[in-house]
């Protein structure tokens, strides 16, 4: 399986009695975001299935990545990609969608840089994961704790705007 991690583009700073779930992407979040989705695009990143935390910014994230590479399935909205979850639930997630021959997941940090050392198999790995970032990992198999191979990873400081 090929294995994609999104993190939200850059969001709104949350206002004073909002809820933090409904923090939604700036139009700097956007411009930055649309210029990685571009290059993943170009590099062939088809996924069967998108997977997204409820959270807006990162539902709006999964939709962006919907349009630019073209997916057009549903986006399955989860709680095990909220910043709070833990490694080990997003791996049982990812698990159960084995069959999936390229999954993008969309969520959050401190999630996502502790996730994608976990999925290396080397949690003492530390991983600067950027807003707008994308990575992408090799999952052969699917044993009680990971080993995935990473293949890349792109922030939108290497990503030419265009």
């Amino acid at each position: 399986m090929d294995l994609f991690l999104l993190r939200h583009g850059i969001a709104e700073d949350p206002k004073p009695g909002e809820s933090d779930s409904g923090r939604t992407l700036t139009t700097e979040g956007r411009r930055k975001l649309r210029a990685v989705l571009e290059v993943a695009r170009e590099a062939d990143v088809q996924p069967s299935l998108i997977l997204a935390s409820p959270l807006k910014r990162a539902v709006e994230t999964a939709e962006m990545a919907a349009k630019i590479l073209e997916y057009d399935g549903e986006i399955l909205k989860t709680t095990v990609l909220q910043p709070e979850s833990t490694v080990e639930s997003v791996w049982q997630e990812i698990r159960e969608h084995r069959a999936e021959s390229a999954l993008l997941l969309a969520g959050h940090e401190p999630l996502f840089s502790s996730l994608a050392s976990f999925l290396m198999g080397a949690p003492s790995v530390r991983v600067d994961f950027k807003k707008g970032a994308i990575l992408k990992l090799t999952i052969e198999s699917f044993p009680p704790l990971p080993r995935g191979v990473l293949n890349w990873y792109l922030t939108p400081k290497l990503a030419p705007a265009r």
